[in-house]
């Protein structure tokens, strides 16, 4: 999404410090001529966003991990205006493989790539006309349609919600799947769970207007709790955590799932957390970046698309809460994730990748 989390995202030009902080650099092991270095710049969410940004650097890292002769680098974007530059640097490094993170920087990265054509670059939620930008896509709508089954599974008011960060494919693709997942729960039970937030059909709902600010995620979620709502699903990458962290001091009057990177593991709210729809950018970055190191050529069509089927996409496990989980709603959860793994079962989205 966004999507997302905005997340994640000297020697260096002067560019570079006017445009974000100097990036994390790792420099051991083999000479600077036997050096495959890959370059990461990030969107406006920032290396710490607990979502899609901070699981591309991940990635990246280890990608270091398998090969040590990869060199890694980063640089947070502040503003928009911020990804151009941030890239160009990079290329002025003759960084061997530049990622951006986010649909959020299709433009810049299409601009960019289209004026130095032997440059490869890679990025995160976006596909772009351009052959030497390797895309990594991500058919959230599958995960995000069983989680939308189990939060009416899970709701006790009858009423569960999304909201996202900005309305952009990469985050409403999670909020369409939500939503249907809703509404194959309350066909499947005779039930009516009501779904806050999001209406698929006009593609209209609720946006904090930024990845960042968690007042904000916390002023749409409380809106949505007043209407009844007693599990969030935030599509805000770090904005979300305003939702998170409201949630976890409710003392269980609701509770949250988080997306792209399992939350029990990147937040500090897991005890608010039902479940988190994965993103797994961290593999689909490593494997890139991998191949590319190999001097291996990354093929722009099909470029990589993340499913059910191939553990693109996923939901985490239920920590906390599995314990809470009723047996029988997490048996129809896994059948429905045969199902749409299979092919029986078809999630449909406006957003996504085609």
């Amino acid at each position: 999404m966004r999507i997302v989390s905005v997340f994640a995202v000297g020697g260096l030009a002067l560019g570079a410090a006017a445009c974000g902080e100097a990036p994390d650099e790792s420099n051991e092991g083999g000479t600077a001529a036997e050096k495959y270095t890959a370059c990461m710049v990030t969107d406006v969410g920032g290396i710490d966003d607990k979502s899609f940004n901070t699981s591309a650097w991940a990635g990246l890292q280890a990608a270091k991990a398998a090969n040590p002769n990869i060199d890694i680098k980063n640089t947070s974007s502040k503003a928009e205006a911020d990804y151009e530059p941030n890239l160009t640097q990079y290329v002025n490094q003759k960084c061997n493989f530049i990622l951006a993170v986010g649909g959020l920087m299709s433009g810049a990265t299409s601009k960019i790539a289209k004026a130095n054509p032997e440059q490869q670059f890679g990025i995160v939620d976006s596909k772009l006309p351009e052959s030497n930008v390797f895309p990594m896509q991500f058919d959230t709508a599958q995960a995000a349609f069983l989680a939308g089954y189990l939060a009416a599974g899970m709701s006790k008011s009858g009423t569960v919600a999304t909201y996202g960060g900005e309305k952009i494919p990469p985050v409403t693709i999670f909020m369409d799947g939500f939503v249907d997942g809703v509404a194959q729960y309350n066909k499947a039970k005779g039930k009516n769970v009501k779904a806050l937030g999001w209406d698929k059909a006009s593609q209209n709902g609720s946006f904090t207007n930024s990845f960042v600010k968690q007042d904000e995620g916390k002023k749409v979620s409380d809106a949505l709790v007043a209407q009844g709502a007693d599990i969030i699903m935030p599509v805000a990458g770090g904005a979300g955590l305003g939702t998170t962290a409201a949630a976890q001091a409710s003392a269980g009057k609701y509770s949250a799932i988080w997306v792209d990177t399992d939350g029990c593991q990147s937040t500090p709210n897991c005890p608010a957390l039902v479940t988190t729809v994965v993103k797994n950018i961290s593999d689909a970055v490593r494997d890139a970046v991998v191949t590319a190191a190999k001097g291996d050529k990354l093929a722009h069509d099909p470029g990589y698309l993340g499913t059910l089927a191939n553990n693109g996409v996923s939901l985490a496990p239920y920590h906390e809460f599995d314990s809470k989980v009723p047996a029988e709603l997490k048996a129809e959860v896994d059948k429905l994730k045969s199902d749409i793994a299979a092919g029986t079962v078809t999630v449909t989205s406006a957003a996504q990748p085609k």
